[in-house]
């Protein structure tokens, strides 16, 4: 035998043994597909909708891809400031705070949400609705419900984004986001959509895809329900005296500002801080030579929608920028 032969051997082997993986590959999906449908219809959600939504579903190689080289995080906290606080995401809050002022105060006032902080949070999420995903929701949740390293929470999702869809607040062919499952401008997962979204503009139904009174409701009363107060900020940049013990750092610390006074600490500027005496924690996300920031109740409020100091801390100086003089 010749080595042509052998090399055609090897590929009629290899072919073979990926396709008997692949079809065993399709067969488990197809059986996980009709035990979800068993739990589904348990949940209340419609056969119809399951008919549609189910029939002839497969896994999304891309997202698996995804799911499994999420790249690693290298940039440092300022690095990610500057590409996300900049001044053309500054300049159009800003438009759109003109553009939006009696949708945005009346919510402001329903929910307690300063409207500089909605449109922060808008606009870093989906870059004023700009950016909000094309995967299928439904395709993608499966995907990672079926394949991924958090198959429980995935699957939980994909019974809360049916029903949505089983609801009437979006169509499956519209209901899209990101290939982690975030939907819309406002990005909530179906769970949060569930718990959190609103209908803003009276129309009975939520849709945080294309309506912008339901977005800006939904990101209001998400804030509102986890602790937001208007009558105060989220927190400030500061400056630290020559020497400071870094040991004061950290958000399981909390002092009155008076406090944070008597040890040097100033706004950034170098003014006093503010008289008020709000309970403040001082986070230092690179080190005490690095950004300093005192942060209050509603910084951890930011927190619960999205568990990163830095993001949290990109709201807030995006905020401040939206109404600067």
């Amino acid at each position: 035998m010749g080595a042509g032969w052998l090399a055609k051997a090897a590929v009629v082997v290899c072919f073979l043994l990926w396709a008997t993986t692949s079809l065993a590959a399709a067969e488990d999906f197809s059986a996980w597909v009709e035990e979800f449908r068993a739990e589904a219809r348990a949940a209340g959600i419609s056969a119809e909708l399951l008919d549609r939504a189910l029939a002839d579903l497969t896994p999304l190689e891309r997202v698996i891809e995804l799911d499994r080289r999420q790249p690693e995080f290298t940039q440092t906290f300022e690095e990610y400031l500057a590409r996300r606080v900049t001044d053309a995401r500054v300049e159009e809050g800003r438009a759109m705070l003109a553009r939006y002022p009696s949708w945005l105060n009346k919510i402001a006032e329903q929910y307690g949400v300063q409207p500089r902080f909605i449109v922060a949070l808008w606009g870093l999420e989906s870059n004023y609705g700009r950016h909000t995903g094309s995967f299928s929701i439904i395709q993608s949740l499966a995907t990672l419900a079926y394949e991924g390293r958090r198959g429980a929470f995935f699957r939980n999702e994909l019974l809360h984004a049916l029903k949505i869809v089983d609801a009437g607040h979006i169509s499956l062919e519209r209901m899209t986001g990101s290939w982690a499952g975030a939907m819309g401008q406002a990005q909530f997962m179906p769970s949060t959509f569930s718990n959190f979204a609103v209908d803003g503009d009276g129309d009975g139904r939520i849709d945080i895809w294309h309506s912008i009174p339901d977005v800006f409701a939904s990101a209001a009363n998400y804030l509102s329900r986890h602790g937001w107060r208007d009558d105060q900020t989220w927190g400030r940049p500061v400056r630290l005296p020559k020497g400071f013990d870094a040991s004061l750092a950290g958000l399981d610390q909390r002092k009155r500002l008076s406090e944070w006074q008597r040890l040097g600490v100033r706004r950034i500027d170098g003014r006093s801080l503010p008289t008020r005496d709000l309970q403040a924690s001082l986070l230092l996300p690179e080190g005490v030579d690095g950004p300093a920031y005192l942060v209050y109740d509603n910084f951890r409020v930011l927190l619960r929608w999205n568990r990163s100091n830095v993001f949290a801390v990109s709201v807030g100086l995006l905020a401040d920028r939206l109404v600067e003089p």
